[in-house]
């Protein structure tokens, strides 16, 4: 029989919160067979192909699990969203399982699912303003920030891969610009302050230089993480502060949608891949930026292993449903501006051309044949 929420959080606040961040692994309780049940999984958008992995796994594995899945993507539309949530509520789901398009909209209907007793699980991005958030599944944001910022550095032969000063690094200076992702995800502010916390030092000392003076997250930041936008944000940059002959030498990009659209910026300015082009960072791994890496246009990513992200939501779904504690790791970081929201952070990695084989297909997540042998 079903556990309603109430008891089961009741439940789990009884126990030590000390116990819960003292967990490990992503295999927790919450293993037990699914009964059948209903679980809705609203994903933000398919034009991302990180989403749509990520929306996949978690459909296969909760229906490993015995349960039944209604699996929607709201295209970056939040009434859409909003509505695919509710018709969620409205079937019976037994858990909600959200990557928020914007994480601040969602009060109301989280209400309605608090209403009738229904967990939610934000995945990945977490869902602020309501204190009807459950449990949170994501990776370290403020490290995938360190991590970008430290492949950049390493790209430009500051660091090693681990952020550690190379013993014959140039002092520069190297003309950097900062892109940072939308301001409606709480995961962007993460990333930003991670990377400029890295990149800072060597900015105040003369070795990087931001030549546009563009330093600020507002600046910086791009809506629904639109390549397009980001392409338009990049031309503008190379029109307003780089007409005079100067080169830019790297771009901070936090999202590999992103940096498609600056190299696609470069390419139209003139830039050809080889001596001169800049290092420019990524995240989330995807096809397209792999190949890119490859060929010398991106110089990096970020990879986040969204089966194990899925891995963990869905024990964090089962858990619940089984009256038992879901594992995390994380206690104190993740304030949604109600309240601190109990979380499991994975670990990520830096992918360069080097070390794609290892890191990417060694995994099995993507192939060589895929990547392009």
């Amino acid at each position: 029989m079903k556990i309603t929420k109430k008891v089961l959080l009741a439940t789990i606040a009884a126990g030590s919160m000390l116990a819960l961040a003292a967990c490990s692994g992503t295999s927790g309780g919450g293993e037990g067979e699914g009964d059948g049940g209903l679980i809705g999984v609203a994903m933000p958008t398919k034009s991302s192909e990180r989403w749509i992995q990520d929306g996949d796994a978690v459909k296969e594995q909760l229906e490993a699990q015995g349960f039944k899945v209604d699996l929607q993507y709201a295209e970056d539309d939040i009434p859409t969203q909003v509505s695919q949530i509710e018709n969620m509520i409205t079937k019976g789901a037994e858990a909600l399982i959200i990557a928020s398009i914007d994480g601040t909209t969602l009060s109301e209907v989280l209400q309605q699912a608090a209403d009738n007793d229904i967990p939610v699980i934000a995945y990945d991005r977490l869902i602020r303003d309501s204190e009807n958030v459950d449990f949170y599944a994501s990776f370290d944001n403020y490290i995938v920030g360190v991590q970008q910022a430290t492949s950049l550095l390493y790209g430009l032969g500051l660091t090693d891969l681990e952020g550690e000063p190379a013993a014959d690094a140039s002092s520069g200076p190297f003309n950097i610009e900062l892109f940072a992702g939308s301001p409606d995800d709480n995961n962007a502010t993460f990333f930003w302050n991670g990377a400029i916390d890295t990149l800072q030092p060597y900015i105040d000392e003369g070795t990087l230089v931001v030549k546009s003076g563009q330093t600020d997250f507002e600046q910086a930041a791009i809506l629904r993480w639109d390549g397009e936008v980001a392409q338009e944000r990049m031309e503008n940059l190379l029109t307003s502060t780089y007409s005079d002959g100067s080169q830019v030498n790297a771009v901070l990009s936090p999202y590999d949608g992103l940096s498609r659209g600056i190299i696609s910026a470069l390419t139209d300015a003139g830039y050809t891949v080889g001596d001169g082009w800049p290092i420019i960072s990524g995240q989330d791994a995807e096809l397209d930026s792999v190949k890119a890496i490859k060929a010398g246009e991106q110089f990096s990513t970020i990879f986040k292993d969204t089966r194990k992200l899925a891995e963990v939501a869905v024990n964090m779904a089962t858990a619940l449903l089984n009256g038992e504690e879901p594992e995390v790791n994380n206690t104190t970081d993740y304030d949604n501006g109600v309240k601190i929201v109990p979380s499991y952070l994975l670990e990520s990695q830096i992918v360069v051309k080097d070390n794609i084989t290892e890191v990417l297909v060694d995994s099995g997540y993507w192939t060589e044949a895929e990547i392009g042998g």
